[in-house]
């Protein structure tokens, strides 16, 4: 794949050149944000509207706080401790199968059940890192807590290209089941739609999607942009397909301004700060443009 990100780079470097991109994308490492970026914004803008309609915001916090319990364990059973994928997504999938399963048979609240397996995560992983401990980097524990986009490689690309790949692949199709089942699992079920199928299957996408982007920009920014840019889609939307896009905008245009703002403009703003702040600022126009305008005063998704 590098010929592949050396061939985006130069394009990013011509568009500088013609003055369209800012100067700092000259640099390796904000050329290599700026890609991650273009597939992390539109990636979690779409599946964020799905959280969001599910209410299912409190359910990715908890994958991305499983993460570091993944961590752990890979280290503890001898995984690389810069780049411990293999624990992380299979601790992670676990957690999020398990805890979906458990929804299904009990009858407690999703908020309530959720915060018991988040308690349980964050218990085991506190355990297991005072064996770690000493041999692990601590640098490792803040990227998954707070990420830095800015330090993204090709093998961290790879990942959330492969993971990207296998979202569209098989969420596309059943994305319409998925969005009924989230609006009226009765109806959804009448239609013939497998709805406990279609909702494992999305606690699968949305974990794997969650890890591979904790590595990359922290559990805190993957959290924030599944929620922040769809809210603030849903605030101006009366439609489903205004509702997915203009996510997928605000997401992607949260990611790209984050990265290259600071820069450009001496701001003394971390780049993940920076990215969930344009979000907020999205989320906060379309706030103040749902309750001021009559155009999108009553505006509403529904399926």
């Amino acid at each position: 794949m590098t010929p592949a990100y050396d061939a985006l780079r130069a394009g990013l470097e011509a568009l500088a050149k013609l003055g369209i991109l800012p100067n700092a994308v000259f640099l390796q490492f904000v050329a290599n944000a700026i890609l991650a970026a273009l597939v992390i914004g539109p990636l979690l803008g779409v599946l964020g509207t799905m959280v969001v309609v599910k209410r299912m915001a409190f359910f990715s916090q908890a994958i991305g706080n499983a993460a570091l319990t993944g961590v752990s364990i890979g280290v503890l059973i001898g995984e690389s401790n810069t780049s411990p994928y293999i624990s992380m997504f299979s601790f992670c999938i676990m957690f999020g199968l398990v805890l979906r399963y458990t929804q299904t048979r009990t009858s407690l609240t999703s908020d309530v059940l959720i915060g018991v397996f988040l308690s349980i995560s964050l218990a085991v992983g506190a355990s297991l890192l005072l064996f770690v401990s000493a041999r692990m980097n601590t640098h490792v524990l803040e990227n998954i807590m707070f990420g830095s986009i800015l330090t993204v490689n090709y093998a961290d690309l790879n990942i959330l290209l492969a993971v990207a790949l296998v979202t569209v692949l098989l969420g596309a199709p059943a994305y319409n089941g998925m969005l009924l089942a989230s609006f009226s699992p009765s109806l959804a079920e009448v239609r013939g739609t497998w709805v406990r199928t279609l909702e494992y299957g999305f606690v699968l996408l949305i974990t794997i999607v969650t890890v591979a982007c904790v590595k990359i920009v922290g559990a805190i920014l993957v959290e924030a942009l599944l929620i922040v840019p769809a809210a603030a889609a849903r605030n101006i939307s009366r439609s489903l397909a205004g509702f997915v896009g203009w996510s997928v905008l605000f997401s992607t245009s949260a990611c790209l301004i984050g990265i290259v703002a600071p820069m450009q403009y001496n701001i003394p703003v971390p780049s993940g700060g920076a990215i969930i702040l344009v979000a907020a600022a999205f989320f906060l126009v379309t706030a103040v443009l749902r309750n001021s305008l009559g155009l999108y005063r009553g505006a509403r998704v529904s399926g």
